[in-house]
């Protein structure tokens, strides 16, 4: 290992801002190296993937594993892609085999001769078909905290002092893993706070173009009755009526008198979002995910975390969107556009539509199973809010 072609690789890293940059700049910059055959990198997250896990039955603890996020080589086969990471080993459980243990232990490991010492070997066919001698693995660490694994495959027997020059990079790409995430995660509260800013202007438009709930018809007095009795819950609400009844006056009231009324309300018009868009505007994207995604952007339902998430006209939600949708209803969870990591969200549901859903159920244009989660608590707004 070249000490200066390490630093210079190390420098270059440290000057970058976003995160998937890093991390492959990371692999991709060992990887450089002539007798360097395969660099991976994987980052302690959540589990996700345990029911379709190569190593599932080794896994003692399914909550958090390694998650493969950066690798980079040359393979002898070249029908071979050493750049993907939905292999076999794109998620490794703590504690099982060397990246595990390295993972869960915080110390490192130096198998200088994978010939002599099978010990750690999982696939010997491959060791032998890719020429591979020398094992070393670092634990990515920031004040004492595992953040993940560097693992490094070399065709020449690996000496200590190769060992040394890459606990010093690993180090320092720690740190800028580290640096990357506090960026990534401060331009995500920015743009959170600077879309939440502009739905509450709208939102604070539309209080006063509409007022607030006035009257005492028996009527109102009952819709009064039923927004009191669920508003102090997390109950999914479901809201039916012809245009122009009050609906979205409703679905307010339910969250101003909750918990989550210091949280922001945020309302989605479905009917007035082209199809093409209603991934993006509901999960969000990052940088790349297709043309025209030019930089991160976060999507309503995580603007509404915390708070309630309104989702006027629901009926007209696209039907392949439907079963994100349900994911968000019943494990608080969603994916990004272009993205694999799964976030997890705090929101209430409050939905609203003129259509009768169980027709469209029965015509296959809405997911029955979406239809009863959504009905936990149906109302019908038949009064006009506001009709004294």
């Amino acid at each position: 290992m070249n000490v200066e072609f390490l630093k210079d690789v190390a420098l270059a890293v440290a000057q970058e801002q976003h995160l998937k940059t890093v991390m492959e700049m990371i692999v991709e910059g060992i990887g450089q190296e002539p007798d360097v055959a395969l660099v991976r990198l994987w980052f302690l997250a959540p589990g996700d993937i345990c029911a379709e896990c190569y190593l599932r039955p080794e896994c003692p603890d399914q909550t958090r594993c390694l998650h493969l996020v950066a690798s980079a080589g040359h393979s002898l086969d070249q029908h071979e892609n050493w750049t993907r990471h939905n292999g076999a080993f794109r998620r490794i459980p703590l504690g099982v085999g060397k990246i595990g243990l390295i993972g869960q232990s915080g110390e490192s490991i130096l198998i200088p001769d994978l010939r002599v010492d099978q010990r750690w070997v999982v696939r010997p066919q491959w060791v032998k078909e890719q020429a591979i001698r020398s094992f070393a693995g670092h634990p990515l660490k920031f004040r004492k905290e595992v953040l993940g694994v560097l693992g490094v495959f070399s065709r020449t027997q690996l000496t200590e002092k190769d060992f040394s020059r890459l606990r010093m990079f690993a180090d320092s790409a720690a740190i800028a893993i580290t640096n990357a995430r506090r960026f990534q995660e401060i331009d995500q509260l920015r743009a959170k706070l600077e879309l939440e800013n502009e739905y509450l202007q709208t939102e604070i438009k539309e209080i006063f173009d509409f007022g607030n709930i006035v009257g005492r018809s028996p009527a109102l007095k009952k819709v009064l009755q039923q927004i009191q009795l669920v508003a102090g819950t997390d109950a999914t609400v479901l809201i039916l009526g012809e245009s122009g009844t009050g609906k979205e006056l409703i679905a307010r009231a339910v969250h101003e008198r909750s918990p989550r009324k210091q949280r922001p309300f945020i309302k989605v018009n479905c009917a007035a979002i082209p199809d093409k868009l209603f991934e993006s505007e509901f999960f969000g994207h990052v940088k790349g995910a297709f043309t025209g995604a030019g930089k991160d952007r976060v999507g309503r339902v995580q603007v509404a975390d915390g708070g309630t998430l309104f989702l006027d006209e629901i009926g007209e939600i696209p039907t392949g969107l439907q079963a994100k949708l349900l994911q968000v209803l019943q494990e608080q969870q969603f994916e990004r556009v272009g993205e694999n990591r799964t976030r997890k969200v705090d929101v209430r549901i409050v939905a609203a539509t003129n259509r009768d859903l169980q027709e469209e159920v029965e015509a296959g244009r809405f997911r029955d199973d979406l239809y009863y989660r959504l009905s936990v608590f149906p109302h019908r707004s038949s009064t006009t809010a506001g009709t004294p």
